[in-house]
């Protein structure tokens, strides 16, 4: 039985302590702004809050009159995963271009100039960087958000990321524990199961979480994945054994956890989100993210309802609310101590994501081919974005190559007959085709055959995972579909 020894208020705080919610719209809600007044020590901000840089520090600046030493969250990858440049594309190229350049002081330069744009919209607190061993090419969620497959050179990039970020106070957060690379499930839509030996667990997986460890890293996230070896019967964001055996005790974590978004199908699908919540706090986390889709001041109302009653029946104990209360207002302390704090080390380098973009671009060349010096048709062979990428964010080469080439036309294909239609909106014209990640999407693959047997001359630029065999002319890899990767890929098409 459980024995009370502090009054309902600080029971109800702690309860709203843990939570990190979103909301909707460019301003702050007055239910938010009240809740902060009640003990909420987070919010995250997803697309829908983003209009620009200054509206986001306008809105920081609301919510931080209410309580000063707030975190803000968002998940900026950069990269293919934006929410600061969610409807333009990012200015930052994303893990995977960063892994194939392998310069781990390029990513910390990258990381650093990000935070910088974080810290100065006031944002403290990045749901980044994805030390995921991206070890199996189908996975259909981590993908170019992973620093590669490499286990020895996903732990150095996630080391350096982990250093930049923080160098300018913003909290960095290793995700997503125990490893999501090795699965093809997406955890938004279902329960991934990933079916690992130990070794490999330890000697893979495991290894780029260590290395975050010991750069620092405020914050780790969960993953919403089923890992028999560890836990035969909870997912990692729900078991004891990984959140608070394997992570705390065993690689000697001391920072904050923090779930991946508890409306995932992975968990609320599987279990529910009110009994989800209390499962993972239960198993170790500290903190929940909520608010991806559920952004209403009902949501907050039943989780802070859900983890008051559980305390009281004793699934879940005070103390480890508590503590997990704690853990989310020491973070907060820390980024409020560094706030004023010069903002990194070395000068600013707005242009950082470009070279950066440019670097990772790998251009073969299969055949001999004309150059590219009048206007083309882009060819965009579309897949269905996953949710964590979204569909706001625009991608591709298309506006790039029709500022470079004056009369450049593109459109956007896809299907089983993609590449005939294609062919026939290109009305003769030279194709540059973009794809992403064709090794996943078989149709992907038929629409460049028939783009490729009309014209060898038929440039292919692969803005995903370039698993596939380089074909095509010339074959532009850019390892990544951010706004910058997409203006680097232009250029090499210009340059041929």
């Amino acid at each position: 039985m459980t024995t009370f020894t502090t009054g309902t208020d600080t029971l109800t705080r702690d309860a709203l302590a843990v939570l990190q919610p979103g909301f909707d719209g460019t301003t702050a809600p007055d239910w938010v702004r009240r809740r902060l007044g009640e003990g909420l020590a987070s919010v995250a901000l997803f697309g829908r809050n983003v209009a620009g840089a200054e509206q986001v520090a306008a809105l920081t600046a609301q919510l931080r009159a209410e309580r000063d030493d707030l975190l803000v969250a968002i998940d900026e990858e950069s990269g293919d995963v934006t929410r600061l440049e969610v409807r333009t594309g990012s200015s930052f190229p994303g893990a995977h271009a960063l892994g194939a350049v392998d310069d781990t002081g390029l990513t910390r330069d990258v990381a650093r100039e990000l935070g910088r744009r974080l810290a100065a919209c006031g944002v403290n607190f990045n749901w980044a960087p994805s030390a995921d061993v991206n070890a199996n090419p189908a996975n259909p969620v981590i993908g170019v958000r992973s620093f590669g497959g490499d286990t020895a050179l996903v732990s150095r990039h996630t080391a350096a990321y982990v250093e930049g970020l923080q160098s300018t106070g913003v909290a960095a957060c290793a995700k997503h524990f125990p490893g999501h690379g090795d699965t093809n499930v997406d955890s938004h839509h279902a329960l991934p199961h990933i079916d690992l030996d130990a070794t490999t667990l330890h000697e893979r997986e495991l290894e780029p979480f260590r290395a975050a460890i010991a750069a620092g890293t405020r914050a780790v996230m969960s993953a919403h994945i089923r890992v028999p070896v560890l836990d035969p019967d909870r997912p990692a964001t729900l078991s004891r054994r990984i959140l608070t055996g394997l992570l705390r005790e065993e690689l000697g974590y001391r920072g904050l956890i923090v779930t991946d978004g508890m409306e995932m199908q992975a968990i609320s699908g599987t279990y529910g989100l009110e009994h989800g919540v209390v499962l993972a706090l239960a198993a170790g986390a500290d903190a929940i993210c909520v608010g991806g889709g559920l952004c209403d001041e009902g949501t907050v109302q039943r989780l802070q309802d859900a983890l008051v009653t559980a305390v009281r029946t004793g699934e879940l104990s005070e103390e480890r609310l508590a503590d997990a209360a704690a853990r989310v207002r020491e973070l907060a302390a820390w980024t409020a101590s560094v706030r004023d704090a010069p903002d990194g080390d070395g000068a600013p380098q707005p242009e950082i994501g470009l070279t950066a973009a440019r670097r990772a671009v790998a251009v073969t060349r299969t055949a001999p081919a004309a150059p590219v010096t009048g206007p083309v048709f882009v060819a965009t062979f579309s897949p269905a974005p996953n949710i964590a990428v979204g569909d706001e964010t625009p991608w591709g080469v298309g506006a790039e190559l029709e500022r470079l080439l004056p009369g450049t036309a593109s459109g956007t294909f896809t299907g089983p007959d993609a590449g005939t239609r294609a062919l026939k909106a290109a009305g003769g014209r030279r194709v540059v085709a973009v794809v992403r990640d064709e090794h996943r999407h078989p149709w992907m693959g038929t629409a460049l055959d028939t783009l490729l047997h009309a014209d060898p001359d038929t440039v292919v630029i692969e803005m995903g995972v370039p698993q596939s065999a380089p074909r095509g002319a010339l074959h532009i890899a850019t390892h990544g579909a951010a706004r910058v990767c997409g203006v680097a890929a232009a250029e090499a098409v210009v340059a041929g």
